[in-house]
């Protein structure tokens, strides 16, 4: 398996503006496809991504309470808006805007979960990164179970306060509106 070598000081790579990343996961996270963009960011090969969890790729510089909120959106049978920071292989690291979805079959059964994932912008990147920063701050202060749930409260209630659910927090900092495609 790929290893993280972390000889030197880790260094943003970006996703082209042009570039997606698509994967999908079966109901539990673990990947079943990674399309080649994100083979390439990731720098991983197809052999070690597939059947491993999707977590592997978690920076922890990400606040643990941002992935239950995803979960819970998730679980709830609604799609996922999130600003994300990820690992390389060699420990560098790269920023997505990704948009997460539940994957039902024809009987309307869960199969797993599709996630697109597309460059933020660099405000987006700028607005989380003391967000996020607050957030692994909280989840240093309490046991490992409660983490997650303290500092996914603090979020919701801080954002709450300005008018914003994360998803309109996460949108509202988008260069691109997503659904007419014109720059905001």
């Amino acid at each position: 398996m790929t290893q993280l070598i972390r000889t030197q000081p880790s260094k943003e790579v970006q996703l082209e503006a042009d570039e997606l990343i698509v994967t999908k996961t079966d109901s539990t996270g673990h990947i079943t496809y990674a399309n080649r963009v994100f083979m390439q960011l990731a720098e991983y090969p197809e052999n070690e991504l597939l059947g491993k969890p999707h977590n592997l790729i978690r920076h922890p510089d990400m606040p643990r309470g941002v992935y239950r909120l995803m979960w819970k959106t998730l679980q709830a049978g609604r799609e996922f808006f999130g600003v994300v920071k990820n690992y390389t292989a060699s420990g560098n690291y790269y920023w997505v805007l990704a948009n997460v979805t539940p994957d039902y079959d024809s009987k309307n059964q869960l199969q797993g979960y599709f996630s697109v994932r597309r460059p933020p912008g660099r405000r987006a990147v700028e607005a989380v990164i003391p967000v996020y920063a607050r957030m692994c701050q909280l989840e240093s202060s309490h046991n490992k179970a409660a983490a997650p749930d303290a500092s996914m409260e603090w979020l919701l209630a801080e954002l709450e306060k300005q008018g914003h659910s994360y998803e309109s927090f996460v949108l509202s900092l988008l260069d691109t509106n997503l659904t007419s495609g014109k720059t905001a």
